[in-house]
């Protein structure tokens, strides 16, 4: 039986950018290059024929940015992958767009090899956190992180790594996706997950996260 090719859209008001991406994605055997849209609005259109299996997303598009396609597509199509095509100016949009089920973020301007890789792992379940543009955004970050941590450590008493965790789960991080991001077993992510509903009274996943969210506000 044949191998299933991993269908991959991509959504870019810059279409000879995307075109660009998509002769790219025709290099490997593994994907197949379904076509683009031109802003959010246009992907959302296409979903039902095209049936993408991971979505690259341009953040900053008319009629509807990358953010809110984002969160429609992983509504409506939950099992879909999406990851971000971004520049080192869009920190708070790709938060937002994190916060809204994106599996990651790219650079725009990736080397060919390293594109395909982060589609593939991105359909496999993997967090795509690039190292450079990660380490701004969690610059950009510290002062709140920071107020959030002391807070949870008072309110619960939880160790450094727990406030990780539970801050993460508080963004809507799986268990998958946190233990990509911090290399950690699945194993040793769900004993952390499972020391935080103790800490916090809570009995599942949206309790913790509930009881989080009122030290946090």
């Amino acid at each position: 039986m044949e191998n299933k090719k991993i269908r991959v859209l991509v959504v870019d008001d810059q279409l000879t950018l995307a075109d660009e991406i998509g002769d790219i994605l025709r290099t490997d055997e593994g994907l197949e290059f379904v076509g683009t849209a031109q802003d959010g609005f246009d992907a959302l259109q296409k979903m039902p024929t095209l049936l993408p299996d991971v979505v690259l997303m341009d953040i900053r598009m008319p009629n509807m940015n990358g953010v809110v396609a984002t969160q429609r597509i992983k509504t409506e199509y939950p099992d879909v992958k999406v990851v971000i095509l971004t520049t080192f100016d869009d920190s708070d949009y790709i938060l937002n767009a994190i916060n809204n089920g994106a599996s990651g973020y790219l650079l725009k301007g990736l080397g060919s090899n390293a594109l395909i890789s982060a589609v593939k792992d991105a359909y496999n379940g993997d967090t795509i956190l690039p190292a450079k543009i990660a380490r701004r955004i969690t610059d950009a970050a510290k002062n709140v992180a920071a107020d959030r941590e002391i807070r949870l450590q008072r309110a619960f008493g939880m160790s450094d790594r727990e406030i990780e965790i539970a801050l993460m789960m508080y963004e809507g991080f799986t268990n998958r996706q946190i233990s990509s991001a911090l290399k950690l077993s699945e194993g040793t992510t769900r004993n952390y997950v499972s020391g935080i509903y103790i800490k916090t009274n809570a009995e599942n996943r949206a309790d913790a996260v509930a009881a989080i969210k009122k030290v946090l506000y």
